[in-house]
């Protein structure tokens, strides 16, 4: 990576430098949002080689960071999924075992339809109002207000 700078806060903010102040943030989101621990570095990794080209002109690194992260994971999901209706992947099964009830929330976040999974984990772990969120998934407000209301309404019936 080039030492391409971005102004910030009056400072300058190197690519180099933001990879070692977001990544770890970044992976945790990569994996929340739905790519496994193995996948998720490679999210990362992709929305900073994405990022290298147009560096000069990303104004607020993280946001921007965090978007091409959300975006990363989503194409990942279709891919997966149009692979798997052709027979050519299989669902590894769980990485890790957690509590049961940390296994039981996550087995019903992780069933959520992925716009809805995204919205829970940027608005709940990431602590992102619904209206940035919208713009981290590059989608209407309202339609992240129904993902949200329909998500939480999965979650209430499912844990219940």
């Amino acid at each position: 990576m080039g030492m391409d700078r971005v102004a910030k806060g009056g400072g300058t903010l190197s690519l180099e430098d933001a990879y070692r102040e977001h990544r770890m943030a970044l992976l945790r989101l990569a994996y929340l949002v739905g790519a496994s621990r193995e996948l998720a570095e490679d999210v990362v990794q992709a929305a900073f080689a994405s990022a290298q080209p147009r560096w000069d002109q990303v104004e607020d690194p993280f946001p921007y960071l965090k978007r091409a992260v959300v975006n990363q994971v989503k194409d990942d999901q279709r891919r997966w999924y149009r692979r798997l209706r052709h027979g050519a992947a299989h669902d590894p099964g769980p990485l890790v075992e957690l509590p049961p009830e940390v296994d039981e929330t996550w087995g019903v976040i992780s069933a959520l339809p992925w716009p809805q999974r995204a919205v829970v984990v940027l608005h709940y772990y990431e602590d992102l109002p619904l209206n940035e969120i919208a713009e981290v998934m590059g989608r209407p407000a309202a339609t992240v207000r129904s993902d949200h209301r329909r998500a939480l309404e999965r979650l209430r019936k499912e844990l219940r």
